[in-house]
């Protein structure tokens, strides 16, 4: 049996996208440790790789338990937790639907129009001059183009979105009002686009949703608007946005793995993953499960009613299954990470993310071979969010 133990502040200290000593000598020393995030309840904090697998994929833990609880989460703010909020077997029916939009064939017919997007926004950077702003001119614009293209939102509106999804994703300092006006407006414009796909009917993935939610009842209208607005476009744009430019700088400041990778870029899968590994998106473990009943992970035993946070970038650090986990090893092989989450909950748009990750760092490759960092490392600057951390400029040359 465990005792409560010393509970200490939460996220750790960052300065950049690397991982806190701190998280090494809890994986040694109290893998399963106590921390406070900025706002709600104490928590467990698990570690270790195997801790982490477990708290994501035992029906013990619970996320539909954490609603309406004062879950630790990173701003004062509760917001809905739409399709993550739930357990099997609602998550899984809406899951299937969702998924439906997200198969391998479905994402290797996007391919062609995902590297031609890149490389008009290579273009027009291009065009601009000798210098760019990474985060500002293709790591923003690229992903939030991919999901409205497959939400059906027009290119006129993708603007506002890109404002919505910094606001709800990565803005720690947004105040509460500011927040429910962003999130009225989001699932406003989705209910309206919903309306007008019931009226003309489209092959796109919100066309696809409506027809499930009309001709099924599959979906409640609440669950069609949150999967559309919150889960898929945030989810699936602040990911990238983030990695993208991160993968880059952590490239120009490792320039042997830099060139090992110009010098091979049939390598280009296996770093994506690896970098996928080795680079922290998240500011820190979120999205809490509670324990339905007392569960011993590791050395404690997590009361019912005990929340727990999964560290996925610690666990992706973990020496028991990653060799030399602090070195970046773009041949690595196999590579488990647990960027995307595992288990229930695993990122349903991973693979997408893989298609945009992969396309836009072969692209800049090809078409930036003395890219370099314009002001230096200590020209970047960083963010860290309520979800995702990364530059949030990222000034290069070439």
């Amino acid at each position: 049996m465990s005792t409560r133990r010393t509970i200490r502040e939460y996220p750790f200290d960052m300065h950049d996208i690397s991982v806190s000593e701190q998280y090494h000598r809890l994986q040694r020393d109290e893998p399963m440790s106590r921390v406070q995030l900025p706002f709600g309840e104490p928590a467990w904090l698990a570690t270790k790789y195997a801790d982490v697998k477990l708290v994501m994929t035992d029906p013990r833990f619970s996320r539909e338990l954490a609603q309406g609880l004062d879950q630790p989460r990173m701003r004062r703010q509760q917001m809905g937790d739409g399709i993550m909020g739930m357990d099997p077997p609602d998550h899984s029916r809406l899951r299937r639907l969702v998924g439906k939009a997200f198969t391998a064939r479905r994402m290797e017919r996007m391919r062609d129009g995902v590297r031609e997007l890149v490389h008009r926004l290579i273009d027009d950077v291009v065009a601009r001059g000798d210098t760019a702003d990474l985060v500002e001119d293709l790591a923003r614009p690229l992903p939030v183009t991919v999901i409205c293209d497959l939400l059906g939102v027009p290119r006129e509106d993708h603007g506002i979105f890109r404002e919505w999804t910094q606001a709800l994703v990565s803005d720690a300092t947004a105040k509460g009002d500011v927040l429910d006006v962003y999130g009225d407006q989001l699932d406003g414009y989705i209910a309206d686009l919903v309306a007008r796909r019931r009226e003309d009917p489209t092959d796109d993935l919100l066309g696809a949703l409506v027809y499930a939610r009309d001709a099924g009842d599959k979906l409640s209208e609440n669950e069609l608007i949150s999967i559309a607005g919150a889960g898929l476009l945030t989810g699936g744009v602040e990911t990238v946005s983030s990695a993208l430019p991160s993968f880059v700088y952590t490239l120009l400041t490792h320039p042997e793995e830099l060139a090992a990778l110009r010098a091979e870029p049939e390598l280009i899968p296996t770093a994506v993953e690896e970098l996928l590994r080795y680079v922290p998106i998240n500011t820190a473990a979120m999205f809490a499960r509670y324990a339905t009943v007392d569960v011993r992970v590791g050395d404690v035993v997590v009361r019912a009613g005990d929340p727990v946070l999964p560290a996925l970038h610690a666990a992706n650090r973990d020496p028991e299954v990653f060799a030399d986990p602090d070195r970046i090893d773009l041949r690595r092989s196999p590579n488990p990470h647990l960027a995307f989450g595992h288990g229930p909950h695993h990122c349903i748009g991973a693979q997408l993310a893989r298609l945009e990750l992969r396309e836009a760092l072969q692209a800049v490759l090809e078409r930036f071979p003395d890219l370099r960092l314009a002001d230096g490392p200590e020209g970047v600057k960083w963010e860290f969010g309520v979800i995702v951390r990364g530059p949030s400029l990222l000034r290069v040359a070439w």
